[in-house]
């Protein structure tokens, strides 16, 4: 199940993978042509080399402007999600410094933002401003990751952005948010339950290093992750930001839990 030998090429393959794609994309998204399918593209294929089995529950919302929320357990969301999603993530502002993943964030326009200012001044206006592009946006609500065995509470700091409609480009009318909550899970590795104590090989929380559990990622066998997406709602349907949270952080906690004991639905 573990071999050096096999992490060592997929690295290779990533790293080429990553210095192919790169220029293309990046002239794709100056010229504003089908960069977000290329970017689902460039995760896909990603999410092969490092043997990230996605097995994704229900849709993306079709509505604009779209604010995407899910739980939130490794750096490797970003590729699961990213697989699926042709959108931009929302990131704390550290993401920036990761070595090689800080490069993509900025390629891709991340967001990056100061978590002890999430939802105000600079940054507020950023995810607004992707929000009238129509580009899906990607959050982690519970400000960082843990250990994939739980959720988090949420911080309803985020969700203000939600809550004044959005004018899209080419539109004169504001359009209310919608906002779709995401349940994603790592739940086995070679088809066997991960459970609780195998569950941090995938997840990277606390003080873990970024570099030698991405190896070990690489090191390990074919890793499956249950991807749930919920009914996405609309954020003027609830009298505030904190109940909007509340309504998101219940389904993607159930979601979870459901994905865990094997009975993933949306």
């Amino acid at each position: 199940m573990f071999s050096y030998v096999s992490a060592t090429a997929r690295l290779v393959l990533f790293v080429a993978w990553t210095l192919i794609t790169l220029g293309p994309y990046a002239a794709l998204m100056i010229a504003r042509w089908r960069y977000r399918e290329v970017g689902r593209f460039y995760w896909r294929v990603v999410a092969r080399i490092i043997r990230l089995r996605v097995n994704a529950v229900g849709a993306l919302a079709a509505e604009r402007p779209l604010m995407v929320v899910s739980n939130h357990a490794s750096y490797l969301d970003i590729v699961v999600l990213g697989s699926l999603i042709p959108g931009v993530f929302v990131a704390k502002s550290e993401v920036g410094s990761w070595p090689g993943f800080g490069l993509l964030a900025k390629v891709a326009r991340t967001v990056l933002i100061d978590r002890r200012r999430a939802a105000t001044g600079e940054a507020r206006s950023e995810i607004r401003r992707r929000l009238a592009e129509g580009e899906a946006l990607i959050l982690f609500p519970e400000g960082t990751s843990n250990d994939g065995n739980r959720v988090y509470p949420f911080k309803s700091a985020l969700f203000s952005v939600a809550e004044e409609a959005v004018v899209l480009e080419g539109e004169s009318s504001p359009r209310p948010v919608t906002v779709q909550p995401v349940s994603l899970a790592y739940t086995r590795v070679d088809g066997l339950p991960m459970g609780r104590a195998w569950r941090p090989l995938y997840a990277w929380y606390g003080a873990m290093d970024l570099a030698p559990h991405l190896f070990q990622v690489l090191a390990f066998g074919v890793g499956t992750v249950e991807v749930v997406f919920h009914d996405p709602v609309r954020a003027d349907a609830f009298a505030s930001r904190k109940a909007l949270s509340t309504h998101c952080e219940a389904l993607v906690v159930a979601g979870v839990r459901q994905a865990l004991r094997g009975r993933a639905e949306a």
